[in-house]
């Protein structure tokens, strides 16, 4: 097809638009380009030397103090600065629990693990049935490897109420690495037998029930290990503050193993000299689960371990209620959240659910007596990778 001389001119002006597009297209992403590495390296800047660089964040609460008080100032900046951590410690945290094993063992394809030992870890005149029940992994390939934080699956034998293999029920590990032998070979559980009343009759949780009545040498399946949410940090002078009612106790064993069982420090060359508080809620004495170790641990590390105990039907909070484990964080409110405003400190939650509005109704309280908002510094925690809650 032939074209004329107009229609070719025409033509060409045409393309005119296009090209200045091209071209502003080409300085805008060289632009955009130049301001994120900008701003990284003013971030970088920022952490390396916050005194120097004032960030958006300082400008803001300089702002801020020529209209509010000089608490509201307060809580702000401090506000600032949790997300200002949460920034860096977010990705350290992806950084250091790259290499955490997760779902070595699928539930369609589990590990079949034996029991070495299943025992009670209730005193006499205790309420209920709580059995500490270890399994053996040594056959396992690959190897079922797991960190102190994380859970496992059990499948319990038998079908449902449709025919159907029942489905994997999840529990916090409450060994360490190396396991109760050190050999790093096992893996350890704390389960409480689920019972409930309904229309005059006891009913028994099937895969609680399951684990309680094994015996040493019954096969059980085993799938996981999975999560990360419970992990603890890497740096040694860290501080762990830990809420656990029941058997919530599971990972908190596995933490204070970790910081104070000799042959646990001797084989990981990992010396904690952080502070360590354990906050632990129980109904009566006779049910607090493992506490002679706890309390040998306190004994041999007085400096790094602190133990406090609720216990409902024994002892009374203030108002001459029971006392609960939101009660022992609201007498302790002022250390807590000392420790709180360290960005070393790390709150680990493990236990029924029913005790999370307890905790958030005593932290609101305790947090609000340093001028500050739990709803809103919780998720900043959150985001920094130093609140972890695992409830059921």
């Amino acid at each position: 097809m032939a074209y004329s001389e107009t229609k070719v001119v025409l033509g060409g002006l045409a393309h005119i638009p296009i090209i200045i597009g091209f071209f502003y297209l080409i300085k805008r992403q060289y632009s955009l380009g130049a301001m994120l590495r900008t701003n990284k390296n003013a971030l970088s800047n920022t952490f390396a030397n916050a005194s120097a660089t004032p960030s958006k964040e300082s400008i803001q609460v300089n702002k801020a103090s020529n209209n509010k008080s000089a608490s509201k100032e307060v809580a702000n900046t401090k506000e600032i600065l949790s997300k200002t951590t949460g920034t860096v410690k977010k990705t350290v945290k992806k950084s250091l629990h790259s290499d955490v094993p997760v779902n070595t063992y699928k539930p369609k394809a589990p590990f079949t693990g034996t029991v070495t030992e299943n025992y009670s870890v209730l005193k006499d005149g205790a309420i209920g049935k709580v059995q500490h029940i270890t399994f053996d992994l040594s056959n396992a390939d690959p190897e079922f490897k797991y960190v102190e934080g994380q859970s496992c699956g059990i499948i319990p034998a038998g079908e449902d109420a449709k025919g159907k293999p029942h489905r994997p029920r999840l529990y916090s590990i409450a060994s360490t690495r190396f396991g109760d032998n050190f050999a790093g070979n096992t893996l350890s559980l704390c389960v409480r037998q689920l019972q409930y009343e309904k229309d005059g009759e006891t009913i028994n949780g099937v895969c609680s029930t399951y684990l309680c009545n094994l015996s040493p040498g019954d096969k059980v399946k085993i799938s996981g290990p999975v999560g990360k949410e419970m992990l603890l940090p890497e740096e040694e002078d860290s501080n762990i503050i830990m809420l656990a009612t029941g058997t919530g106790i599971a990972p908190m064993r596995a933490y204070l193993r970790r910081m104070f069982e000799p042959t646990e420090i001797e084989k990981t060359k990992w010396n904690f000299r952080g502070k360590a508080w354990l906050f632990m809620g129980a109904p009566k004495t006779a049910n607090l689960l493992y506490d002679s170790d706890f309390e040998h641990y306190k004994s041999k590390f007085p400096e790094n371990l602190r133990y406090t105990k609720a216990i409902s039907r024994e002892q009374n909070n203030s108002k001459g209620g029971r006392m609960y484990i939101q009660d022992r964080v609201l007498e302790n409110a002022e250390e807590i959240f000392n420790m709180i405003e360290n960005p070393k400190t790390h709150i680990y939650l493990c236990g029924l659910k029913g005790m999370e509005p307890g905790i958030d109704e005593a932290m609101t309280a305790a947090a609000a007596s340093k001028g500050l908002n739990w709803s809103e510094l919780r998720p900043q925690l959150r985001k920094a990778g130093r609140w972890h809650a695992e409830t059921y």
